[in-house]
């Protein structure tokens, strides 16, 4: 019962954690009208949100080895929601870059604690159902918005809304904190099936001198420039190259969203018949044909099918990398090397995407898929380079 209710308050937090992430983009535009911005100084938000999120992920590990994730997903779940709240009371744009920090900070530790403990504590399913519903977050939170700017004709109470569902669950956090204590307790003498580790390898003070942390610290970087290029640039190839309408392109692109979603959630089903190299490995492939599609002169609803099947095929590889990770360096070692982890798929997120923005500007869109094929053959080398490193064949 512990480990149930433990586990329901787990998916709950990584609902919370995504509640957030998308709301910029749809209350920017009022935002922007209200302080007289430019439609650029978004980019500065973002920035300031992005590096908090990368040093908390650097730091978490430390933090969550000296303190315990129970405490740290309460501490950070109420600094995200205070955030917010300062968002919601914020009189200028000065203080939305203010309050842009701690949100990333609490961000970025939270999901670092969460998936280590998952990854240390449960089986393969539960980890990619747990960014199934990161998903689902991430899609509830603009519905949110959207419902609390109808009925008032403000960005601020979305804001506050989900600012307060934030600080209660803070409170549950806070309250199920014995819980942590005594889950840890039962589940320390238990070997994760799915994991396997059955010889523990000695803590590293400097974990980039274990084999094969570099080749995993790229895997995660090209994963999450790849999931974010297309977000950010999928739909204006579909316009400018494929020539087709605004409409559809943002449609086209929402159905990748959802081949990411629901590819987790049918993942998980699938873990119990693979191993999570398997899943990694067939994951990059399929997103590899899903791209290299781009490129035929397909009808334009196989488009969609290609964009879909780029989400279906990046779906299982970061939770699965996730959870292998203290498979293949160790339960001591994971928490730091999650942290880092977590921290270069945010700055491969952060700075990729722009770059090829750069790259379209200056040559040519249709660069895309290329650009597209490229980042996702560095990340199968590296991910099967760090197999190798590993012995996890």
């Amino acid at each position: 019962m512990i480990t149930l209710i433990l586990l329901i308050i787990i998916y709950l937090a990584f609902i919370s954690l995504g509640l957030p992430d998308s709301l910029l983009g749809v209350t920017w535009p009022a935002m922007r009208l209200e302080w007289g911005m430019s439609l650029d100084a978004a980019g500065l938000v973002a920035i300031l949100t992005t590096g908090s999120t990368v040093l908390s992920s650097f730091a978490s590990g430390h933090v969550v080895k000296r303190f315990g994730t129970g405490k740290v997903t309460f501490i950070s779940c109420m600094i995200t929601g205070m955030a917010l709240l300062g968002i919601s009371f914020s009189p200028s744009y000065f203080w939305l870059l203010l309050l842009a920090i701690p949100l990333g900070l609490g961000a970025g530790s939270v999901d670092t604690a969460l998936n280590n403990y998952v990854a240390l504590h449960f089986k393969s399913h539960h980890m990619s159902w747990l960014h199934c519903f990161w998903g689902v977050g991430a899609t509830v939170g603009p519905i949110i918005m959207a419902q609390c700017m109808l009925l008032t004709d403000s960005w601020r109470f979305g804001y506050r809304t989900i600012g307060i569902i934030q600080l209660i669950l803070a409170l549950v956090l806070f309250m199920s904190l014995p819980l942590w204590v005594k889950h840890r307790k039962i589940s320390a003498s238990s070997i994760i099936e799915d994991n396997q580790i059955t010889t523990e390898k000695p803590i590293e003070k400097n974990v980039f001198k274990l084999k094969g942390v570099k080749y995993a610290l790229s895997t995660f970087f090209f994963y999450c420039a790849v999931e974010f290029s297309v977000g950010l640039w999928g739909s204006s190839f579909l316009i400018h190259v494929k020539n087709i309408s605004v409409e559809t392109a943002a449609s086209w692109v929402a159905m990748y969203y959802g081949g990411i979603t629901i590819g987790r959630f049918i993942s998980g089903f699938v873990t119990f018949k693979m191993s999570n190299k398997q899943m990694i490995r067939r994951g990059q492939i399929i997103a590899m044909t899903g791209s290299i599609l781009l490129l035929l002169p397909l009808p334009h609803y196989a488009l969609m099918g290609s964009l879909v099947l780029i989400g279906l095929g990046l779906a299982p590889i970061f939770p699965c990398m996730i959870h292998e990770t203290p498979t293949r360096f160790g339960k001591n070692n994971s928490q730091i090397i999650i942290g880092y982890q977590m921290a270069f798929a945010y700055i491969g997120g952060a700075f990729f995407p722009p770059l090829f923005g750069v790259l379209a500007r200056t040559v040519s869109l249709t660069l895309f898929p290329y650009y597209l094929i490229l980042c996702i053959m560095i990340m199968f080398l590296s991910s099967e380079t760090l197999t190798v490193h590993t012995k996890s064949i």
